[in-house]
């Protein structure tokens, strides 16, 4: 049995594990869990992840969730080049220390904006406050502040001259926030810059195609909620969990 790959690409690591795979020539078959349906809660799914959560894994009998330990699994054993996730002692661990930092600093920092312009709409059927908006926004550029200051600061990439899997995560929360409309590096060189070596170095065509579902967002739950009560439903039941 081979290498099969749980994801809703709508997800920022699903991409992640999505794009990696894609990259380095890793053979799987992509299982779509829809979560505007709320797949992830079927019984199937709940036999590969019991936390029922993506991205997930099936390789064999082996099943893993969480995009970092998922990421690191397939680079140790697909043997990725080393500048995804470097042998060298000190590398390796200013990607772990960015992969740590991200969880609570742009991770939901940049969700927030792409579910307040483009989920918040759909549960209440009007747009997000202003003030609650511009706070999300200014917490997000506080921590893009700190993203450069502390981990890219004059580098081509994160850990230096080549992209890693730090890079990766990082690009993925940071293009979340252009499925509502908002790009949160617009006004910094420095910083779009980067993103432009990050999609070269994946290839602008896989990074396009991963991406394609996210910039649709928000035109797609337009059209599939319109006049359709019961997906609407499922989609206010999937989201919900944003809005508590």
């Amino acid at each position: 049995m081979g290498l099969e790959l749980y994801l809703d690409l709508h997800s920022q690591p699903c991409r992640a594990v999505y794009i990696f795979a894609k990259k380095n020539n890793i053979a799987f078959e992509f299982k779509l869990v829809d979560l505007r349906a709320g797949q992830q809660f079927s019984e199937e799914f709940g036999k590969v992840n019991a936390l029922r959560v993506v991205p997930a894994i099936k390789d064999g009998d082996f099943t893993l969730g969480e995009s970092v330990a998922i990421l690191k699994y397939l680079a140790g054993k697909y043997q990725s080049p080393d500048h995804w996730y470097p042998a060298d002692l000190q590398k390796r661990a200013r990607v772990d220390e960015y992969l740590s930092w991200q969880h609570t600093t742009l991770r939901p920092q940049a969700g927030n904006i792409f579910r307040m312009k483009v989920l918040f709409p759909i549960m209440t059927g009007g747009p997000a406050p202003e003030d609650k908006m511009q706070e999300a926004q200014d917490e997000l550029t506080k921590g893009l502040e700190s993203f450069q200051e502390k981990f890219l600061q004059d580098k081509p990439f994160i850990v230096g001259t080549e992209i890693s899997l730090a890079d990766l995560v990082a690009i993925v929360e940071l293009m979340q926030p252009l499925g509502g409309g908002y790009d949160p590096l617009e006004g910094s060189a420095t910083l779009t810059a980067w993103r432009d070596r990050v999609k070269t170095a994946i290839g602008k065509d896989l990074f396009n195609k991963a991406h394609e579902a996210i910039l649709n967002a928000a035109e797609t739950l337009k059209l599939l909620t319109q006049g359709q009560p019961e997906t609407l439903a499922a989609a206010k039941a999937s989201f919900r969990k944003y809005f508590k």
